[in-house]
């Protein structure tokens, strides 16, 4: 990281930095209508209009004015174009403020540091999509003529920023996260309803990320093949990049285009076959989980005592440091630590639920004590150990039940396998199991969103089988007959195929293709 130059926050930590901050937000307010050069007058003015509203004498907004020209980030100029008619309007209109190259750093990273302090991370699979979109529209725009580089610059940019929202929200979101994990001294009810909440939030995240990060990398690839070195030059074609006067912007540009793109391959294609950062996010989502369910078990364990350890502890080390000399020391300890020879205190009454836990010993019923305990320090008389079970019978059962289930599961996808669209009525009549697994893949698929294309797309729960739906070419409707009765629908166009490749279900059913149209 470079240096950052020594005078350049000195603003916001000396004396009267509210002014000065608001003096360089009155800057950034004007310049962002096009107002570059302010007098002393313009000044006040845009200081009212960014909500300071505390009287400033003019001798006290010169000294505040010359504190950040000193300090670089203001330039002073004089203004030669006005025509002044007194001294006294010559003293207040000649000299102009503007912002220099640091002032605009300064503020923008005052800027940036406030929306980060009042920003919340999120996961959002929406933000994958859209890379992978605007990757397929990069890979569309290669094969237009010359007239599209615009439309490729901008895309471009559209890619780095999602990708760049990607990341930040990722790094935002995990460390909230693990502040979340480690908090300590929020109210219980509301600390077990965020991380319930939070939970929630990441089971939801999980859900088909693996499918999400596996088209982008897809696209990515795709995009490579198009020819990515000849989609930044026409890119930055498209840019149109000011001329300069110092070195060429257009290296400057590419290179940063390069780095993204690098970016882009680190999280979703590594080159050297490393493991994804989309992937290594699937893990974190996973262990903050387990973690998060974990503190909430703990939670609901000490809700369901009276008190806590810690709390008993700290109560005896009150006691400890009341009490008046050594000797009342010993008796406390012996009350509190000390062994009698009652051993009974670990046995409960035979429904202990009927019993509240605040309950004194004096008032709660008696307890059995077995005479054995006194004796030998148990309670029950204890014979020689049964002979164990043979389960040999009930672990072969329970296998071939198993072994059965998976072969009715695979005749099911083998009746639904399709090798290529079909529509829904050439199903005709169906078995009772394979027509359940059938409705399961439909229902699934209409509750998913349609795609660009229009196409509605859906997996199993083990994300071995993939339904690809579309809507009905014609307004036919489907007739399913089964055993148990027939279902009429629309004559949707489906496409059942087994995305974790042909050992999904054994062999493909007959094709069952039909002209569509």
């Amino acid at each position: 990281m470079r240096r950052v130059p020594p005078e350049m926050f000195r603003f916001t930590t000396v004396e009267r930095s509210d002014l000065y901050g608001a003096v360089l937000d009155a800057f950034g307010a004007a310049g962002e209508h096009l107002e570059t050069a302010l007098g002393l007058d313009a000044v006040r003015e845009w200081l009212r209009g960014v909500g300071w509203l505390t009287a400033v004498e003019d001798g006290e907004l010169h000294e505040a004015l010359k504190k950040l020209v000193q300090w670089e980030l203001l330039v002073v100029v004089h203004n030669h174009a006005e025509n002044y008619r007194t001294a006294e309007e010559y003293e207040r209109r000649n000299l102009q403020y503007l912002l220099t190259r640091r002032g605009e750093a300064a503020l923008a990273g005052v800027r940036h540091a406030l929306e980060m302090l009042a920003s919340t991370g999120a996961l959002q699979t929406a933000v994958l999509e859209a890379i992978a979109d605007r990757l397929d529209e990069l890979c569309l725009l290669s094969g237009e003529p010359a007239s599209a580089d615009r439309r490729i610059f901008t895309t471009l940019r559209e890619l780095e920023g999602h990708l760049e929202a990607l990341v930040e929200n990722t790094k935002a979101f995990n460390g909230e996260l693990q502040r979340l994990l480690r908090a300590e001294g929020a109210d219980l009810e509301v600390f077990r309803e965020v991380k319930a909440a939070t939970v929630a939030y990441l089971q939801e995240f999980l859900v088909n990320l693996d499918r999400r990060g596996q088209a982008v990398a897809a696209a990515v690839a795709r995009a490579e093949e198009c020819g990515i070195a000849v989609l930044r030059e026409r890119a930055l074609r498209g840019a149109e990049l000011p001329p300069s006067a110092g070195e060429d912007p257009a290296a400057n540009w590419l290179e940063s285009r390069r780095a993204r793109w690098a970016g882009l391959r680190a999280w979703f294609l590594p080159d050297d076959g490393a493991r994804p950062r989309a992937e290594q996010l699937h893990d974190i989502a996973r262990r903050a989980i387990v973690s998060l369910l974990q503190v909430l078990e703990r939670i609901n364990e000490s809700r369901r005592r009276s008190s806590s350890a810690v709390q008993d502890f700290r109560e005896l080390a009150r006691w400890f440091a009341a009490a008046p000399a050594e000797e009342d020391l010993h008796r406390l300890w012996s009350a509190v630590f000390g062994l009698g020879s009652a051993r009974h205190a670990h046995l409960a009454h035979p429904d202990p639920e009927l019993i509240p836990s605040s309950l004194s010993w004096a008032e709660a019923p008696p307890v059995e004590v077995s005479a054995l305990l006194r004796a030998s320090g148990r309670a029950e008389r204890f014979t020689r150990t049964a002979k164990v079970r043979d389960v040999a019978a009930v672990r072969a059962e329970r296998a071939e039940r198993a072994r059965a289930e998976r072969a009715e599961l695979a005749r099911a996808w083998q009746g639904l396998a399709t090798d290529g669209p079909v529509c829904l009525s050439s199903f005709g009549t169906l078995d009772p199991v394979v027509f359940e697994r059938l409705l399961d893949l439909l229902g699934r698929a209409l509750s998913a969103r349609p795609d660009t294309d229009g196409l509605r797309r859906a997996t199993t729960g083990d994300g071995r089988v993939e339904i690809t739906l579309s809507p009905p070419p014609d307004g036919r409707t489907a007739v399913l007959h089964t055993a148990k009765g027939t279902l009429a629908g629309p004559d949707y166009v489906v496409r059942v195929t087994a995305v974790a490749g042909p050992g999904a279900f054994p062999a493909p059913g007959a094709a069952r293709q039909e002209a569509v149209g």
